[in-house]
This record gives C-alpha cells, sequence and structure tokens, in this order.
C-alpha cells in the first residue's frame, strides 16, 4: 500500500536533483529523514530538531542520545544523521591530498579545515611540506577534551622528520568559539618554532580554528623569532 506522502515525498526528490541549492535546511534535514522514517511526515520532525539544537551544524554535531531526546528521533534517524556528518567530513577530507602545493595561508585553511570539521573536542594537526610547499601529509599529533589539546613538541618534530618536511604548518582548534591566539598557544609556539629550528624544519605559521573562522599567528603579526612579540 503506498504512503499519502509519496506523492510529496517525490516531488521534493524532484526538486531537490534539479535545485539542490535552493532547499532550506528544514528541507535538506525533512529530505534525509525520510530514508529514516519511512511512513511518517518528516516535515515537523525536520523543523523540531532545528528548534532543538538551532540550527543544521547543531543537528548534526549533537550526540547521539542529545537526539534520541527528540520525540520521533529513533536509532535509524541517529546513525543516519551521525552517518551524514561523518562522510561531510570524508567528503572534505578526501579533496585534499598529498601533492598539493600551499602557496598561502588561505589555501594552508582549506587544506587543513577538514580535519576540524565538527570537532567536540580539541585537537592539534601538523602540515608537512618540502621546500616548493608541497603538502606531504597531514597528521593528527594531538586529541584533547573541550578545553584543550596539548601541543607535544617531540611528536610534532618526530612526525614532521617521519614526512622530511622542511616546512610546517601546525594549526588547532578553539572550541570556545574564538579563534583568538592564548598566551599559552604563543609560548607554545615560539618554543616548537625553536626546537624546530633546530632540526633544520621551518615552522611557516600556527593557525587557530574555530568553527568556520581561522586567525593565522604570523598574520596577527606575532613574530616568532623574536619570542613572540608582535611586529
Amino acid at each position: 500500500m503506498s504512503s499519502v506522502h509519496d506523492g510529496h515525498r517525490a516531488r521534493l526528490k524532484k526538486a531537490f536533483l534539479e535545485r539542490p541549492d535552493m532547499f532550506w535546511d528544514h528541507q535538506l534535514l525533512e529530505l534525509l529523514l525520510f530514508y529514516a522514517v519511512p511512513r511518517r511526515d518528516t516535515n515537523p520532525l525536520a523543523h523540531a530538531l532545528l528548534d532543538r539544537f538551532g540550527s543544521l551544524s547543531g543537528v548534526l554535531d549533537a550526540t547521539a542520545e542529545e537526539l534520541a531526546k527528540v520525540e520521533g528521533v529513533g536509532e535509524s534517524a541517529i546513525v543516519l544523521l551521525k552517518a551524514a556528518k561523518e562522510l561531510s567530513g570524508r567528503y572534505l577530507t578526501s579533496r585534499t591530498s598529498p601533492g598539493e602545493p600551499v602557496t598561502n595561508t588561505q589555501e594552508a585553511f582549506r587544506q587543513l579545515r577538514s580535519y576540524f570539521f565538527g570537532a567536540r573536542n580539541e585537537r592539534v594537526c601538523l602540515l608537512c611540506m618540502d621546500g616548493k610547499g608541497k603538502n606531504l601529509g597531514i597528521r593528527v599529533v594531538a586529541e584533547g577534551n573541550v578545553n584543550a589539546a596539548p601541543i607535544t613538541i617531540r611528536s610534532v618534530v618526530e612526525n614532521a622528520l617521519a614526512l622530511n618536511a622542511t616546512h610546517v604548518v601546525v594549526a588547532h582548534n578553539h572550541i570556545s568559539g574564538v579563534a583568538l591566539p592564548s598566551e599559552a598557544d604563543i609560548a607554545t609556539t615560539v618554543r616548537l618554532y625553536q626546537v624546530l629550528e633546530s632540526v633544520d624544519i621551518t615552522l611557516v605559521d600556527h593557525l587557530i580554528f574555530s568553527d568556520d573562522d581561522m586567525v593565522s599567528m604570523r598574520k596577527s603579526g606575532v613574530d616568532l623569532r623574536s619570542g613572540g612579540q608582535k611586529r
């Protein structure tokens, strides 16, 4: 027996394939939930999720336990939403491959941002390059909690040497929503610059991510060679 919602679902699928960029967030959620909730109108559920978590990113970032508290959200819907987020992050990562040149700060941002996509805890990543700026690989060198991820200098140096890097960019994220470097960030970066310099590796920059925002220490005027003083 066909559902009374079949006609609506068929129209929404057709509209999405023709103009996906014209869909509102609630429509995308409604469409996605078709595949987890086969015999119900998923429009009210999409609105309930957005109301509860504030945004599409809030819905995808929510834990399984948080999602389960929304009436109508079962295991299938939770798995689908978590898979959608994981797939999105892996899509972004797959578009960045070793061998791509890193010619400026924006290019470093583009190649690193997928590693912080939807992150709920702080982490530290290392972009390794040769003398011509070619991406030799990106490594996650530290994982932390919502408050901090310690930058382990030994781990950074070991990963840079393992990839035969001569230039590196360090990046970490702030869960607080503020991408500005702290005094501790600057002090650690200065020490890291000095240690890397002793093994003939140049620390090009330290990028701090927060959601879709990014702050470059170098562009902010922090001179690592002079003890972290601003130029």
